[in-house]
């Protein structure tokens, strides 16, 4: 939630130490025993084994072009959700291959829409997938936890609304037309991410103040406020920052597509795309995209009730795992050490760790997809809420790396909630790509101590990516960065708002912890277009020393860094370690850009 706004390839770094080929060799063996089920007892008796496939449960709406009252199911989902910030509904709207006529489906709080065809042109809506912010009179900086993806859409007025902030995913979209990211009356809006998308007219962001386009092509581009950010966009303006503030990458270095659900036929299947190195464009412009379909009956639907031991037992016995919407409690981690293993959550399919535990650790393996899913800590504080790789994890992931497409986390304002850190990377190669990690700075259970979150995301292991990276409000590091050879492509934070003063945020000698801190031991680092913005609303004289702090070395590089002070309730005092001038001012949101070194 923010104020309003005023109108080459990296270097590469020597890795560490990698294990043995020959131990990729017998994992890969034992993966392959895995996927015949042997579930057994911890006594040896035989489990009963777990059930592959099924329906996808009452929240997950179907539909095809002859059923009737379509606009009428949608806008009474919309109802519901439209201003159920903090409740326990999920929903996912999905749409069989076909064309739809006068449908203008409005999007609200965890809900998905997504098209069940192999392609977006599968699905066409002759109308809008719609998010506008009456709800909140016109300020669209709390649209959150909501998509839409594989659709295609000849907008009625031509041009599509679609006025989100953070946790609100566009992906494998089509836009026949041309897509406005504000809000009726150009309100504020706050932040948001396209993927895999087409936009055939202008993408116009209007009050939108920061915006990530990834691997796409779009007509054009109409304006930027403070960090507008794109990598292998076909049509993206050019490098421009900060005026326009346009950061502009040809290409993305490491990018593979969310899996989706889709039809074949009457079947249901999951497509994993395929990994793309340096990509540019769509996936499915050329047709069939690359990549694995895998059947229905090969994944565990969990469905509200199931119990980790359950989840866990189904990926013992070689099944994947299709959360349908719902909230899910779990009593121990959710350990996913299969390599390849899809893990695919529906309609923003929640999970909720009890008495302190680990919601989802992943091992030290190839492949593993985490996506689609909201972690939501619980009363109990968790030293972690995600780990990727265990503690000193070494493999080598480059050829298969394992990612996290749409994972969100939130700490607070759905009730208390605590958590030492909320992601922990362990594992080299990783790409994180998209995801909004949030220390709550509204709704129930907030305050400083109330729902106390130390750091949001910490990176040990190397050679990871981040493509849209967007933390915030933590009380210490919102990301800390201690692997070599990290790259974040998009970042987006904000300081806790609600640090009760100076002495409450100190750290050592400096005042205030870094939003993004990359560790003294780190040789090689970089970023583009990444921004932290500050907001001291308890207590306005506090100053942050900076947004950012890296070591000075020729292989340590940020281009196109930003520090905002908005309304002038707080200062930056440099914008990375000691660079940059100060903000100032508290009648206009003040701002410094610099890049590094």
């Amino acid at each position: 939630m923010q104020a309003p706004p005023t109108s080459s390839a990296p270097p590469t770094a020597p890795r560490r130490h990698r294990r043995s080929k020959a131990l990729g060799v017998a994992a890969l063996a034992v993966s392959l025993l895995m996927a015949f089920p042997t579930a057994q007892s911890a006594f040896g008796d035989e489990a009963e084994e777990v059930p592959g496939g099924g329906d996808l449960g009452p929240n997950v709406l179907v539909f095809d072009p002859s059923t009737p009252d379509i606009q009428g199911k949608v806008d009474e989902v919309f109802k519901k959700q439209e201003s159920n910030q903090f409740g326990t509904d999920r929903y996912a709207l999905m749409f069989k291959p076909g064309t739809y006529d006068n449908i203008n489906a409005q999007i609200g709080f965890y809900t998905s829409i997504a098209g069940l065809g192999l392609n977006p042109d599968d699905t066409t809506f002759n109308g809008d997938v719609t998010v506008d912010a009456g709800w909140f009179n016109g300020n669209a900086t709390q649209n959150f936890w909501r998509s839409a993806e594989n659709l295609a859409l000849n907008p009625v007025s031509g041009t599509n609304r679609w006025a989100v902030s953070q946790a609100a995913p566009f992906r494998r979209m089509h836009v026949k037309g041309g897509l406005n990211l504000a809000p009726d009356g150009y309100g504020w809006a706050s932040g948001g991410y396209i993927a895999d998308s087409k936009i055939d007219g202008q993408v116009g962001p209007y009050s939108q103040q920061q915006w990530y386009t990834r691997d796409s092509s779009i007509g054009s581009w109409g304006n930027g406020v403070w960090n507008m950010t794109f990598s292998g966009v076909e049509g993206a303006p050019a490098q421009s920052f900060p005026e326009p503030p346009y950061t502009t990458l040809d290409t993305t270095p490491v990018s593979r597509e969310k899996p989706f659900l889709y039809l074949d036929g009457d079947a249901y299947k999951v497509f994993v795309p395929a990994k793309r190195t340096n990509a540019r464009g769509t996936t499915w412009a050329d047709g069939t995209p690359e990549g694995e379909s895998i059947p229905l009956d090969q994944f565990y639907v969990v469905k509200p009730g199931a119990t980790a031991q359950t989840i866990n037992a189904a990926v013992d016995q070689g099944l994947h795992l299709l959360f349908t919407p719902g909230v899910y409690h779990v009593d121990q981690p959710i350990e996913i050490d299969r390599a390849n293993t899809v893990a695919l959550g529906l309609g923003l399919a929640t999970i909720i760790p009890d008495n302190g535990v680990t919601a989802i650790k992943v091992g030290d393996v190839d492949g593993v997809k985490l996506a689609g899913l909201l972690v939501d800590a619980g009363p109990v504080n968790s030293e972690t809420l995600v780990e990727v790789g265990p503690e000193g994890a070494s493999g080598d992931h480059s050829a298969n790396p394992t990612s996290l497409q749409d994972v969100f986390v939130r700490i607070g304002g759905a009730g208390p909630g605590k958590a030492t850190t909320s992601i922990v990377v362990n594992s080299d190669d990783t790409v994180i790509d998209h995801t909004w990690v949030w220390r709550a700075d509204h709704g129930e259970g907030v305050g400083w101590e109330t729902n106390r979150a130390d750091y949001g995301v910490h990176v040990k292991g190397d050679d990871v990516l981040a493509t849209g990276l967007f933390v915030e409000h933590f009380n210490k590091y919102d990301v800390q960065w201690s692997g070599e050879n990290g790259k974040t492509i998009f970042f987006q934070n904000e300081k806790a708002y609600d640090a009760p003063n100076q002495a409450a945020i100190q750290n050592g000698d400096i005042k205030g912890y870094a939003a993004y801190k990359v560790d003294d031991s780190v040789t090689t680092h970089e970023g583009w277009g990444m921004g932290s913005y500050c907001y001291f609303n308890v207590d306005p004289t506090i100053r942050q020393q900076h947004g950012f702090q890296a070591p000075v070395k020729p292989g340590v590089k940020f281009h196109d860094l930003l520090v905002v002070s908005l309304g002038g309730q707080g200062q930056y005092d440099h914008v990375i370690n000691d660079t940059g001038s100060p903000t100032s001012g508290t009648d206009t949101i003040p701002s410094q850009v610099v890049s590094f070194p």
